[in-house]
C-alpha cells in the first residue's frame, strides 16, 4: 500500500458526492453507478477517476485499497461482501444491510480476507459528538445513567413516493433511515442493550413502511435509552442527552436545517441547586465525513478492526428487527 490510500465509490448521490469530498490521505480512482450520468459527473470532477454504470467491472478492473459502498440499503451488503472478498478494506454506510441477516454473508468475508469494514455512523464524528465523548471519558459526568434522543425531519412533498417508503430497497421507513444513528450513539455512551421495547407506526404517510419508532432499550446493568424518530418532526430536529451522576450533557443541532451544532455540559454542584453551566457551539461547515474517513485510514495502517464494524451494525439491526416484529411489520429480508 502507497503513502495515500486509493478508493473506489459505489453509489454516487448525495452521500457519495459527499464522500468524495472527504478523503483525507486517499485519492480516488473509480466510481460506479447504476446510473451511468451520476458516475460520470463524480469521475469529472476529480482527475484521474474512472466511471463505471455496473459495480461488478468496477470492482473487476480497479486495482485499489479500499470501497466506499453508498448506495440504497438493498445492495449495501452485496456490494460490501463483494468487495471484501476480493481483498479490499470497506467503509459501508448504516445501515449496512435491510437486516443482520444480509450481513452474514459480509462478516464471513470479513473473517476470510482479514480485511477492515467500517460502518458509517459519522454523527460521532459531529464536533458536538466528539466534545460529549470527551467529557464522558474524562469522567465529568460521573457513572451514566441513561440517554435520552430525538431526531426527526419533516419529508417534502411526494415521500410516499420514494425509494425509502418502499420496503424492498429500504428495508423499513424511519427506524430504519435515522433510528441507526441514534441507537448507535446510544450504544456508544452505554455499551449493548439486552432489553428491546418500542413501537413503530405509519401515523401520517400514505406508504407501507414507518414514519414513527418510539424505543426503550435497557442494558444487563440497567441503564437505559429513550429514543424516538420522525418523519413528522415537522421541523428538522436532533437533540441526544446525557445524564450522568453528576451531570448532564445535552447536545443539539447537526448544522444546516438541524441548526448549529452545540453542546452544553450542566455539572452539578455539591449543594445541588442550579448547575454550572458551559455551552460549546460549532458553526463551522460540518467535517465529520473527513474525521471518519481519517479514523478508517487509521485503521487500516494499522490493522485493527473499525469501531463501529459489522458486529455493530448487526446489532442495531436486530434491534430494529426486533421492534419491526413487534409492530406488525413483516416486510424486512
Amino acid at each position: 500500500m502507497s503513502d495515500e490510500l486509493s478508493v473506489a465509490i459505489i453509489g454516487c448521490g448525495l452521500i457519495g458526492q459527499k464522500r468524495a469530498r472527504a478523503l483525507p490521505g486517499a485519492r480516488l480512482v473509480a466510481c460506479a453507478d447504476i446510473d451511468a450520468g451520476k458516475a460520470r459527473a463524480l469521475a469529472q470532477a476529480v482527475p484521474g477517476a474512472v466511471p463505471y454504470g455496473d459495480w461488478r467491472q468496477l470492482l473487476s478492473e480497479t486495482a485499489c485499497d479500499a470501497v466506499i459502498v453508498a448506495t440504497l440499503h438493498d445492495s449495501l451488503a452485496e456490494i460490501s461482501a463483494a468487495a471484501a472478498e476480493r481483498g479490499r478494506h470497506v467503509l459501508v454506510e448504516k445501515p449496512a444491510a435491510r437486516s443482520s441477516r444480509e450481513l452474514e454473508r459480509v462478516a464471513a468475508a470479513q473473517r476470510a480476507a482479514g480485511v477492515c469494514i467500517r460502518v458509517g455512523f459519522n454523527h460521532r464524528y459531529h464536533r458536538a459528538l466528539r466534545k460529549a465523548r470527551e467529557l464522558v471519558d474524562a469522567g465529568g459526568l460521573g457513572e451514566l445513567m441513561f440517554v435520552r434522543s430525538h431526531y426527526g425531519h419533516g419529508g417534502r412533498p411526494g415521500y410516499e413516493r420514494e425509494w425509502r417508503a418502499d420496503p424492498e430497497r429500504s428495508g423499513g421507513g424511519e427506524l430504519i433511515d435515522q433510528g441507526p444513528h441514534v441507537i448507535d450513539l446510544a450504544r456508544w455512551f452505554l455499551g449493548d442493550f439486552k432489553t428491546v421495547e418500542g413501537a413503530a407506526d405509519t401515523l401520517y404517510w400514505d406508504m407501507p413502511v414507518d414514519d414513527n419508532a418510539f424505543l426503550l432499550l435497557r442494558t444487563g446493568n440497567r441503564k437505559s435509552a429513550f429514543l424516538s424518530v420522525s418523519c413528522t418532526e415537522w421541523k428538522n430536529t436532533f437533540s441526544f442527552q446525557v445524564y450522568g451522576k453528576k451531570g448532564k450533557l445535552d447536545i443539539a443541532g447537526l448544522g444546516g436545517s438541524y441548526g448549529t451544532e452545540r453542546v452544553t455540559f450542566y455539572r452539578m454542584l455539591p449543594e445541588m441547586g442550579p448547575p454550572e453551566t458551559t455551552t460549546w457551539e460549532y458553526p463551522m461547515a460540518d467535517d465529520s465525513w473527513s474525521a471518519e474517513f481519517g479514523e478508517f485510514v487509521e485503521d487500516i495502517r494499522a490493522g485493527r478492526q473499525s469501531d463501529p464494524g459489522i458486529e455493530d451494525a448487526a446489532a442495531i439491526l436486530r434491534i430494529i428487527g426486533e421492534i419491526y416484529r413487534r409492530s406488525g411489520y413483516d416486510h424486512r429480508p
